[in-house]
């Protein structure tokens, strides 16, 4: 679990700081959906800022969606709506399809009307596989990149890549889908696609505690390389990573087609994280320049962008 930590001599404003640090782990699914998030009294005591400014961050996170706010009780990580739910044991699974009847029958409903509405919403579902769809917006098309290679190897089906900012005119062609967001973007992706049409799955990121681990063990003054396609994922990156060392280590960011600030990044870098999309250049970039280097930097691979539940999840709703 990821630790809150403010560095007030970093160039990242704290508030930026606290708001990547929550935003990370809820994508990342390391506070699921209906954690109870620290109060603002809990928060102020662990990172030492001002309660106000607290307020001001979980204002952020409920205005894109992220958490919600229940009067007298706290701040809790938001149920997204049209969200796919882990299959549970059979017996459970029973239990839910005859809790879900009995709530239809109390609200009016007769056994046939029930049965007609279950197998509209399958049918429902069964088209929506024709079409499988990943959106994110134009500002981070590179994300969106690294979830298509993703899920194209790991679902082995037709899936296509739409910004949002094209999303409209998708919706004039064609009446039903499946859309896959990150759960960054999934208020943008709600606000654009009218209820009933397309099916919108929101996946988790890869939560990275195995490589966070290892930044904690980095020693004092290690210099750290970070690859990515995704400019914005560098930038979340970078944030984390300088809330946990502050200024205790030297963090070096490079996009994977900016040639000139990845091999800045090679020839400077003790230790490179790079994702599985950017490892191949790292270490071809590495191997144009391994005669000049007196001490070659430790490439580390990190598993996929997209959460092994989310894929697993993708895989039982989207494969016959």
């Amino acid at each position: 679990m990821l630790n809150f930590q403010i560095h007030t001599d970093s160039d990242v404003p704290a508030s930026k700081q606290l708001f990547a640090q929550i935003q990370f782990a809820i994508a990342s699914g390391q506070y699921p959906t209906g954690h109870r998030l620290p109060s603002t009294r809990q928060l102020a005591m662990i990172t030492g800022l001002h309660r106000n400014t607290i307020s001001k961050v979980y204002q952020n996170l409920e205005e894109k969606g992220l958490v919600e706010s229940v009067a007298g009780s706290g701040i809790y990580v938001k149920n997204p709506e049209l969200e796919t739910t882990i299959d549970s044991p059979t017996g459970a699974n029973s239990n839910l399809i005859q809790e879900t009847i009995d709530n239809l029958l109390e609200q009016g409903c007769n056994l046939t009307e029930i049965r007609e509405l279950l197998i509209e919403e399958i049918d429902w579902r069964l088209r929506c596989q024709e079409k499988v769809i990943i959106t994110v917006p134009r500002r981070d098309l590179s994300a969106g990149e690294i979830m298509h290679q993703e899920l194209t190897e790991s679902l082995k089906i037709s899936v296509d890549l739409v910004t949002l900012e094209k999303l409209s005119e998708l919706l004039e062609e064609t009446n039903f889908g499946t859309l896959i967001t990150n759960r960054y973007f999934l208020k943008e992706v709600l606000e654009i696609v009218p209820a009933n049409s397309f099916r919108i799955i929101p996946v988790d990121i890869y939560d990275y505690s195995k490589e966070l681990a290892m930044i904690k063990k980095l020693p004092s003054q290690a210099r750290l390389g970070i690859v990515s396609l995704s400019e914005s994922t560098l930038k979340i990156a970078e944030s984390i990573v300088r809330s946990q060392r502050g200024e205790d280590i030297l963090v070096l960011t490079a996009p994977q087609r900016d040639r000139n600030r990845l091999m800045t990044v090679i020839r400077n870098a003790h230790t490179i994280i790079t994702g599985p999309s950017s490892y191949d250049s790292v270490k071809e970039a590495l191997a144009s320049v391994k005669a000049d280097l007196i001490r070659l930097p430790e490439i580390i691979c990190s598993d996929k962008y997209i959460s092994p539940k989310s894929i697993s999840l993708l895989k039982k709703e989207l494969l016959h």
